[in-house]
């Protein structure tokens, strides 16, 4: 068996000392990789009620089998930790080629404890771990100290970086991490969690090859893997302008949130900030992840006016609703440079531009006065508030101080009523799909394990018809607005989508190859010699320990819920009078989970599921 090196890295930042963790050998074949495995490392790393901003928080970056390889879409890798915006178990992925620079140093893993006494830099290479003094690293943005990264290290042609912003340097608490610029580990604040360790950057360039099982296989899973990416319709859609292109679409079905999830519909929104109006005005060409055909980040640029950021990442789908139609603003010039802002600062535009977003309505119902908003005058449509919003947020400055903490700690500080208009769950912002456009992603959202995601799962490709997966107990056609019968296809696409998180597979490129050639591969890579049905129950094991995870660190039934807003049914565009059945999807899903009336795993799943470990802890507190 291979795929893996079968090596992971622990560093103590507190103690300067760098180690091999014994990782049991079982745990590849049961979690694979990615943040699965992650999640097996926390349980017997750190207890669960561990600070998220303590040097005893566990940051765990973790490869697949398949990075390292050629293998279509395979560039990825998770950081994990118990996250400081959510107080759960926290996880973000991203692609490029870090990860890959990673496992090429014969490491399928780093652990990161304790806090550094000086900002540091962790430099992983050929195969060295080495901890050096960050300088003048500190204070930079995420751009600047990738610049100045290279420069130090201009010896090593392949080096690639990690490192956090100002963002993560104040520790607000949805501080991403930036991955070469073009790629981000934006959700749950693992910005902050590197920054509250003194961690500026970690870099890493390495050339060892990863083993294969069965070579000859792989190159024959790979070849075909290839072809039906480059015919697969998930590829031709994204491979004009990248995510942009849902924008338009997205109008239509209802399923782009509008003035913080209030609205259903304003034309114009969808052709002034949808792919075409990018492709038209500030599209250069397009970018793609370490082996990836799909090419689906877009490079744009804006090189004068006061939105001008020169060429860089351009906005995707999710950044263009958080900063676009979240706030009402119908720029996409504007929209791009609030988001080139997140990028060089360091925060996860989606929760970013969310709490704006709930900050304009505040400010709307009276809850903020100008005094409260340091002199600034937030309301909808206004660009360039957005942007002094973002600076204030990412150094901690005035009220961004208090709008660093997230709109549900901001909800928390408001009258009860301000409830009515927080768009959470689990304490996570939700991202830019309306759930009262597909039913299905609403209980996605409900269930997720870190919290509201679109990427814990495959729904949005199966409910939305962009694959059909009729072999693994999927229907081919699912009607986009009903609540019955979702259940049962969330927990199989959950199955699915957890596999290609712990694969560090991207999910478009999983989606175009199909779920055969995606086993195949990682059977080749491996030599697990998996079935279809074991590949997804692996994915059910993975859920059920981040579930069980959740449940030490708090999570009951009561969080299993979509916020207020989202059952308030819109009165035009796609969604008109529709919301999901939440009553009707939480019950048909909690019987086919296993899960009890408190919300915990029932001990015959967990002991079927090879988790059995976990009964004793979870009885302490379910009392039983």
């Amino acid at each position: 068996m291979s795929g893996n090196f079968f090596k992971i890295a622990i560093i103590d930042l507190t103690e300067g000392s760098i180690g091999e963790y014994p990782a049991d050998p079982d745990y590849y074949k049961k979690f694979i990789g990615g943040s699965a495995f992650s999640a097996r490392l926390f349980l017997e790393l750190v207890s669960a009620d561990v600070d998220p901003l303590s040097p005893e928080n566990p940051m765990i970056i973790m490869t697949g089998p398949l990075v390292g390889t050629n293998f279509p879409g395979t560039s990825r890798f998770t950081v994990c930790a118990k996250s400081p915006q959510t107080r759960i178990w926290g996880e973000s992925s991203s692609g490029s080629s870090f990860g890959v620079a990673l496992k090429k140093n014969g490491l399928d893993g780093i652990i990161i404890k304790g806090a550094a006494a000086l900002p540091t830099v962790i430099e992983v290479i050929d195969g060295k771990i080495t901890l050096k003094a960050a300088g003048d690293l500190w204070g930079l943005d995420s751009f600047e100290a990738i610049d100045r990264l290279q420069e130090i290290y201009r010896d090593h042609k392949k080096i690639k970086s990690l490192v956090i912003g100002p963002a993560g340097e104040n520790k607000v608490k949805f501080a991403a991490i930036c991955n070469d610029k073009a790629n981000y580990l934006g959700r749950t604040g693992m910005g902050a969690v590197m920054g509250s360790k003194n961690l500026k950057a970690i870099v890493a360039a390495g050339a060892q090859k990863v083993p294969l099982a069965d070579e000859t296989g792989f190159k024959a899973a790979r070849k075909l893997a290839v072809e039906a990416a480059g015919q697969s319709v998930v590829s031709m859609s994204l491979s004009e302008v990248g995510t942009a292109a849902a924008m338009e679409i997205g109008m239509m079905t209802g399923d782009v949130p509008i003035k913080n999830w209030s609205v259903g519909l304003i034309d114009e929104m969808g052709d002034e900030l949808g792919g075409n109006m990018m492709a038209e005005t500030i599209l250069i060409k397009r970018k793609a992840c370490h082996g990836c055909q799909i090419a689906c980040k877009p490079e744009i640029a804006i090189k004068d006016g006061k939105y001008a950021i020169g060429t860089g990442p351009g906005p995707e789908f999710e950044a263009l609703g958080a900063f676009g139609s979240m706030t009402m603003v119908f720029d996409l010039k504007a929209v791009s440079k609030a988001n080139d802002l997140c990028n060089r600062l360091g925060l996860d535009s989606i929760s970013c531009g969310a709490t704006i977003a709930f900050i304009m309505e505040a400010t709307e119902r009276g809850y903020y006065s100008d005094q409260d908003l340091d002199g600034m005058n937030i309301g909808w449509g206004d660009a360039d508030a957005i942007m002094q919003l973002i600076e204030k947020i990412a150094y901690r400055q005035g009220f961004g101080n208090k709008a660093a903490e997230g709109s549900a700690s901001l909800a928390e500080s408001l009258p009860a009523a301000a409830k009515e208009f927080l768009v959470t769950i689990k304490r996570l912002e939700l991202p830019m799909h309306d759930p009262r456009a597909f039913h299905g992603m609403a209980l996605a959202y409900m269930m997720s394990n870190r919290g509201a995601c679109h990427l814990q799962h495959a729904c949005q490709a199966v409910e939305q018809g962009s694959v059909s997966w009729p072999q693994a107990g999927l229907q081919e056609e699912y009607a986009a607005t009903v609540s019955e019968g979702k259940a049962k296809m969330v927990y199989l696409s959950e199955g699915i989508g957890l596999m290609a998180n712990n694969i560090c597979i991207c999910h478009f490129v999983q989606w175009a190859i199909g779920l055969e050639n995606t086993l195949d591969g990682l059977n080749a890579a491996t030599g697990y010699g998996l079935s279809l049905q074991d590949f997804i129950d692996i994915g059910h094991r993975c859920w059920l320990l981040k579930r069980s995870l959740n449940n030490l660190m708090g999570i009951t039934a009561d969080d299993d819920k979509l916020p207020d807003r989202i059952l308030v049914p819109l009165e035009q565009g796609g969604t008109e009078g529709t919301v999901p059945d939440e009553t009707l999807l939480k019950n048909e899903y909690y019987q086919l989970r296993g899960l009890d009336a408190k919300g915990f795993v029932l001990d015959q799943i967990l002991e079927e599921a090879k988790l059995d470990y976990l009964i004793p802890m979870l009885n302490r507190i379910n009392g039983k």
